[in-house]
């Protein structure tokens, strides 16, 4: 079964479409990276999949029921952390978890969970004290009452620490093994990346790209950079580099060569370097980053998708 499914989504405001024609599906199980820029579209979407605002066209379905006549029944199955969570300002950290509780119609104590987020110590205080860390705690922990089979994090490490990012990473990490499907949005790409079974990215709206972070990297099509340390940069070591088959791009910091290539030319890419008259010290590939990728489908005028798309065009004409 999957556990959010679109199809062909449009959201009109007057003036704007935050959304077009969205087909996404995340499976049942699956923890899911939903990246875009500001204004993508990505807060829309999540409001239509919560059935706080509704689709002008298209259908969304959400734990196999229709998110607009089943919401009810939806939500008692889903936990939320919203971005810009707020908290009563006069009711306790526990207060807010009992409350919870009593929305889902569980039948469950408050300090387990309240333990698992950190805030066991702290249950008994006034959440108006809270740091905003703390806060973004006790949000996490509303959304796990009741052990839910969708867990929707919106911004979920807004405001923690190093040491509270790991624990929601690791939280994360639980869910997941124990079957829950977590839908993550998120503009640290680094937590997206470590937990993230599969990426969607939103532009403008629209769907511009969607695999695993490998299947996103083979997209792209430099999916690795030779970086090669050597005496003097020149402008003639830059450009023969550049001149190698197999090349894609040569960017240059100081003295450091940051070379996007097949992972088969690397050898020449050194040897062109050095027949430039370069001395070189020192080289190592680094992988591209969740946040390359990101830049890569974000911005300029066409995704690399698209790009891929063109140049099969081409050849086939």
């Amino acid at each position: 079964m999957t556990a959010i499914e679109l199809r062909g989504v449009t959201k009109e405001f007057p003036g704007v479409t935050a959304v077009r024609d969205l087909d996404l599906t995340v499976e049942e199980g699956e923890v899911y990276g939903f990246l875009g820029p500001n204004g993508a579209g990505k807060s829309t979407t999540i409001d239509m999949v919560l059935d706080l605002v509704r689709p002008t066209e298209g259908t969304v379905t959400v734990l196999g029921r229709d998110a607009t006549a089943e919401s009810v029944e939806i939500r008692e199955r889903t936990g939320v952390l919203p971005d810009g969570f707020s908290v009563y300002e006069r009711l306790s950290g526990r207060k807010h978890v009992e409350f919870a509780i009593e929305s889902k119609e569980v039948d469950v104590e408050p300090e387990p969970v309240l333990e698992r987020v950190g805030l066991l110590g702290d249950a008994d205080r006034k959440a108006g004290g809270y740091s905003k860390g703390m806060r973004q705690r006790l949000a996490l922990a509303m959304a796990l009452v009741g052990e839910p089979d969708l867990l929707i994090l919106d911004e979920p490490s807004s405001g923690l620490d190093p040491a509270g990012v790991k624990d929601m990473r690791e939280i994360v990490a639980a869910e997941a093994d124990r079957g829950t499907t977590v839908f993550f949005s998120s503009h640290v790409l680094a937590q997206v990346e470590a937990v993230c079974d599969r990426v969607g990215i939103l532009r403008a709206g629209e769907l511009v790209a969607e695999d695993s972070i490998e299947g996103l990297r083979d997209a792209v099509g430099d999916g690795e950079t030779l970086e090669v340390a050597v005496d003097d940069a020149t402008d003639a070591v830059v450009d023969a580099v550049r001149a190698v088959d197999g090349v894609s791009r040569v960017d240059r910091d100081g003295d450091t060569l940051l070379v996007s290539c097949d992972p088969g030319v690397k050898t020449r890419v050194i040897a062109a370097a050095e027949d430039a008259g370069a001395v070189v010290d020192d080289f190592h590939t680094e992988e591209a980053s969740l946040e390359d990728l990101f830049l890569a489908y974000t911005e300029g005028e066409e995704t690399p998708t698209r790009r891929a798309d063109a140049a099969t065009e081409e050849v086939d004409r």
